[in-house]
């Protein structure tokens, strides 16, 4: 888990609506009797979350992944460059090539900047990525 010890930058706005969300998940697989893989994902959000650089909304740093961002990473292992927009569960689109922040790469690339490479485990083993862009115009347009 983690980018070799980066720092996480979160707006307050997203931090606020994702620990609702782990909340409300963590109370849904309580019920459901979740599986393992379930609870471990909701596990390495909630630190993520817990470690995170919390900051005003207008503060947040132009190259940082927010939700709705649009990101280009490159694969470390295999070369390919790859195009995502964070989205919220059940907001996005296959071809526009989105990805829910509750998916395994989703939180991987939340709250890291431009330049940085981000290791997180995935169903078939670890991922290295490094975001070569980040681009949050959906993000300011929400503030207009």
């Amino acid at each position: 888990m983690g980018t070799n010890g980066n720092e996480i930058i979160l707006s307050d706005r997203d931090h606020a609506r994702l620990s609702e969300l782990v909340e409300t998940l963590r109370l849904q697989l309580d019920r459901s009797g979740a599986s393992v893989e379930s609870s471990r994902c909701l596990e390495l959000l909630e630190k993520e979350l817990d470690r995170a650089c919390v900051v005003n909304l207008a503060d947040l740093p132009a190259d940082v992944v927010a939700m709705n961002s649009r990101v280009v990473v490159r694969d470390l292992d295999s070369g390919e460059k790859l195009a995502y927009e964070i989205t919220w569960p059940g907001e996005g689109a296959a071809e526009q090539q989105s990805i829910s922040v509750l998916a395994p790469l989703g939180m991987a690339l939340l709250g890291y900047r431009t330049g940085q490479v981000v290791e997180w485990p995935v169903p078939a083993g670890v991922r290295k990525l490094k975001i070569v862009t980040a681009s949050q115009q959906a993000v300011k347009r929400s503030l207009s």
